[in-house]
């Protein structure tokens, strides 16, 4: 048997994190480095000579083994027996659980028409849509814990949007497809993927950006609609499109995009809220009425530790004793707004105009970050779009590594809020500031790579293109960019 000579290695790899990003290459070093410049890359192949373990298919495989995981530490509070605070000590508290009961699907009321819901509709129809069913089974006597096998068909359907998020991703990284592991692998996810259904709206705004990314702006619109209708926040991705639309002059594909996603909102809530008008407003009134919530700004304010057994500042505490919460309402949306005019500014002046993910993960870290509402499953909003616009590994996972640190005292602060104190309210406090300043500081690398595009990874290896932009490139992607580079040349055994 002899060995061949390897031929040269093509110009354009798919990226390997190990070669391209620090952390990861310093990680590598104790399995003795990243690969070397002319290291001959091994295959794996089926009897049929295709190759198997692409770089997608192991991170598809991530994705469902971290989902598997999540469904494992959840798996405590599945059986719905919350007893001495069992889903607070085990961090395995669900709303998907907590609300088959509240929101009385358990009793078969339809959502919206025989209860009110505090969640946009299509959201309401998801809980319907698998609830009724599960109790329906239950009242035959097919199934006997009807909570749990409600979590459990939710864990499944979740996590398939999930792999669609993950799958999206990977659709407009054809040559980073590792950026995709650090959506797969985010230890956030891992804690607050079955919290609540984000999971069902994030894997629709992944796909409205990839069809985005592909020129074809009435499917993205209509997933922006579905996504809108499920959780409000997706329509932010409309102010960084329309940024770009303003720096560009580029403004078709914009209102067939705006028109489409509008038009499939309507057709989603027209329904709900021509009959059942009461209910279908319930969502708008309960988060206009909300007060400070846990580990926000305002919540920092209100409960910071000044010594002495005093926390908190009055400035803050007052903005909660208005039960409408006006002037905290128009605080919080007051610093938004100023936000959005600083990143408007950021997009009309930098060199080049910035990629569509920069715009819009800056748009939804500051709609958190200024928020007077920053529920622990929100970090999945951010998730897809932070790996889309920076994918760094390090800040992005000193930001995971806060978030998880945020969960975990959260919990401690809920049973002390039960009565059973864990630590000084301080603690949560710290771990709300970490949160708060970790993100802040991805925010700041985001805003340094639209200030200096040579610092942006995913602009180095699309030739200075944006592979997010879609029309709003200088020209279209060629095919070569689009598509995964050829793989290197194997040595081949004779």
């Amino acid at each position: 048997m002899s060995l061949g000579q390897p031929n040269a290695r093509p110009e354009h790899l798919v990226d390997e994190p190990a070669n391209s990003d620090r952390f990861i290459g310093g990680l590598s070093e104790s399995i003795g480095g990243p690969l070397g410049t002319h290291a001959v890359r091994s295959r794996v192949r089926l009897p049929g000579g295709g190759r198997f373990w692409t770089p997608a298919r192991v991170v598809l495989l991530l994705i469902c083994a971290m989902l598997s995981f999540h469904w494992m530490q959840k798996s405590p509070c599945r059986d719905a027996a919350w007893v001495d605070m069992k889903q607070y000590k085990y961090f395995c508290y669900t709303d998907v659980l907590a609300l088959y009961y509240a929101e009385g699907l358990n009793e078969g009321q339809v959502p919206y028409a025989d209860h009110q819901v505090e969640y946009p509709v299509l959201t309401g129809a998801f809980m319907g849509v698998l609830g009724l069913p599960v109790h329906n089974l239950h009242e035959r006597g097919v199934v006997q814990n009807d909570g749990q096998t409600f979590y459990d068909v939710n864990a499944v359907v979740l996590g398939a949007f999930g792999i669609a998020a993950v799958a999206a991703t990977l659709a407009v990284r054809r040559r980073r497809p590792w950026d995709a592991a650090l959506l797969a692998v985010a230890p956030a996810l891992f804690v607050s993927a079955t919290v609540n259904w984000d999971l069902f709206t994030v894997g629709l705004t992944a796909v409205s950006m990839a069809y985005w990314a592909k020129r074809r702006p009435v499917l993205a619109g209509v997933f922006l609609g579905l996504a809108t209708a499920a959780k409000f926040y997706p329509m932010l991705i409309i102010g960084a499109l329309l940024v770009l639309s303003i720096r560009t002059g580029k403004w078709k594909d914009f209102f067939v995009y705006v028109g489409s996603g509008v038009a499939t909102w309507v057709v989603v809530n027209a329904p709900v809220a021509f009959f059942f008008w009461e209910s279908w407003k319930k969502f708008w009134e309960f988060n206009q009425l909300r007060g400070i919530d846990w580990g926000t700004l305002w919540y920092i304010g209100a409960h910071f530790p000044r010594g002495s057994g005093q926390y908190g500042f009055p400035f803050f505490q007052n903005l909660d004793t208005d039960p409408k919460h006006a002037t905290l309402n128009i605080l919080y949306l007051g610093l938004f707004l100023i936000c959005c005019a600083g990143i408007l500014i950021l997009g009309l002046t930098a060199k080049k105009e910035p990629r569509l993910a920069q715009l819009a993960f800056l748009i939804v870290a500051a709609f958190l970050l200024t928020g007077k509402v920053w529920s622990q499953q929100y970090v999945l909003w951010l998730i897809p779009l932070a790996v889309l616009a920076r994918p760094r590994w390090g800040a992005f996972l000193a930001w995971q590594v806060a978030e998880v640190l945020y969960f975990v005292s959260f919990y401690g602060e809920l049973m002390g809020a039960s009565g059973r104190q864990v630590f000084p309210e301080g603690v949560f406090v710290l771990a709300s500031i970490l949160r708060l300043v970790t993100l802040a500081v991805v925010v700041g690398y985001v805003i340094r790579d639209i200030r200096n595009p040579q610092e942006d990874v995913v602009r180095q290896t699309y030739e200075g293109q944006d592979p997010d932009g879609g029309i709003y490139n200088e020209e279209p992607l060629g095919e070569d960019l689009l598509e995964p580079p050829p793989a290197p040349a194997l040595a081949k055994a004779g």
